[in-house]
């Protein structure tokens, strides 16, 4: 009896002590950030608040400023929009080709920089244009290259982590752009200069923080310390080496379509990309649907900011945990459930929250889990071209997805055209599921 009682206790003692044991290795797991992961966030983190500022200003300064049409300002939006979908391949190809991805990224983040000041220079259609396809040129060849180095930074199975962290530092600039621009118009009074000074100004602060604290990762990097779970994700672990030592082509890159988890991922997200409906519609639809004040419409994207930003790490550290795949179609649920409750008859305060909410954790449960579901499958040597295979389908596919619900609500009316856009994304769901890539298990190097 004695013996049994000291068994007990001793294995009592010894639950006790793995469950502390998991607990401060859970919270070490927390704290223990990659450094170029936080230098990159900071990049972000400003690169955002500079090009939000511009966002938030621009359609006030070219229809009011300037006096252009709307006509005119959809085709710059159009132009704002599409380019990055042009460029994210040429940045991913060139960032490989000779593990060039912080000068790639750097030059992507000068580019959006001198940008912004021109825009005083220009007051016409076409000028204004080629200065917004320069800024969003330099914003295609910078994010394959950047993901890169996070996902090359960072071991597979802490993927989620490190982009919701890098995510949550980006969105927190995208809810602070907006503020500064509009404190900067009231104080200087409707001086859009300042605005475009100040925007330039705070990106060449982002590209000074890129060349001095990031780092370019060990060959191979971080991620060839693990080990996948086998078939083709352990073909791409196993030639990662030799990938990060082989010059990249573009007919390599293409080659990576012959992965089976990568074809898998690619085609799903370009599915679900083709039945996502906008962000300018989601918030152009809250405003037909309450008749909303314009002067309370620039508010709407801070709402999904905010839900962005708190939920980006957590919903990252619980991809890691459960698997990144449930959670980015998880994240297509929560924006089947915006499209429900926009068809709703009846709405009010109530109804924005709940739409923003959940557009804010669509974002939060995709944006960069997708990045870290791709990520370990992929040989170091074409990480940025790979993840710009995924990007660049997902990119072409949703500014389709605009068009079509564009000439839906014109054709059909509002409802009509939601109630397809739900459907839709509910198969496109289903079928994502079914087709999940398999998982990269990460090898934890022994203390």
């Amino acid at each position: 009896m004695e013996g049994a009682v000291y068994l007990s206790t001793a294995r009592a003692a010894d639950a006790a002590e793995g469950v502390e044991r998991d607990r401060v290795r859970d919270s070490a797991a927390v704290r223990a950030v990659p450094a170029n992961v936080l230098a990159l966030g900071a990049v972000s983190l400003l690169t955002d608040v500079s090009a939000e500022m511009v966002t938030a200003v621009l359609p006030l300064y070219v229809v009011v400023q300037l006096g252009l049409s709307p006509l005119a300002f959809g085709l710059l939006d159009g132009v704002y929009g599409g380019v990055t979908a042009l460029v994210r391949l040429v940045g991913g190809h060139a960032a490989d080709r000779g593990r060039r991805h912080k000068l790639v990224a750097g030059l992507g983040y000068g580019l959006s920089a001198a940008a912004k000041p021109v825009l005083l220079l220009a007051s016409t259609v076409p000028a204004i244009a080629a200065v917004l396809a320069v800024d969003r040129a330099g914003k295609g060849l910078r994010t394959a290259p950047r993901d890169a180095l996070i996902s090359l930074s960072t071991s597979p199975g802490d993927q989620g982590r490190a982009f919701g962290v890098h995510r949550a530092m980006d969105t927190a600039g995208a809810l602070l752009g907006p503020l500064v621009a509009f404190g900067l118009l009231w104080a200087t009074v409707d001086a859009y200069d300042a605005v475009f000074v100040v925007s330039g100004c705070i990106a060449v602060a982002g590209v000074l923080v890129l060349l001095l604290f990031v780092q370019r990762p060990p060959d191979g990097g971080t991620a060839s310390h693990a080990r996948p779970d086998g078939g083709a994700a352990a073909q791409a672990w196993a030639d990662g080496g030799a990938a990060a030592r082989v010059r990249p082509s573009v007919r390599g890159a293409l080659g990576l379509l012959r992965i089976g988890a990568m074809r898998r991922i690619c085609g799903c997200a370009a599915l679900l990309g083709l039945v996502t409906i906008s962000d300018a519609f989601i918030f152009l639809l809250i405003q037909k649907k309450l008749d909303l004040a314009p002067q309370w419409f620039p508010l709407l994207p801070l709402g999904t900011a905010a839900g962005f930003l708190a939920l980006a790490m957590p919903l990252g550290l619980l991809a890691d945990r459960i698997g990144r795949w449930p959670v980015f179609v998880g994240g297509h649920a929560a924006l089947l459930g915006a499209y429900v409750l926009l068809l709703v008859p009846s709405g009010g305060t109530a109804m924005i929250v709940g739409v923003l909410a959940l557009h804010g954790i669509f974002y939060a449960a995709t944006d960069g889990v997708l990045m870290a579901a791709a990520g370990p499958h992929l040989p170091a040597g074409l990480r940025a071209s790979g993840l710009a295979l995924v990007q660049t389908g997902q990119a072409v596919t949703r500014f389709v997805a605009s068009l079509a619900f564009g000439a839906a609500w014109t054709m059909w009316g509002v409802p009509p055209a939601i109630m397809v856009a739900s459907v839709a994304l509910a198969l496109s769901a289903t079928v994502a599921l079914v087709l999940r890539p398999g998982s990269v298990l990460a090898e934890e190097p022994s203390a």
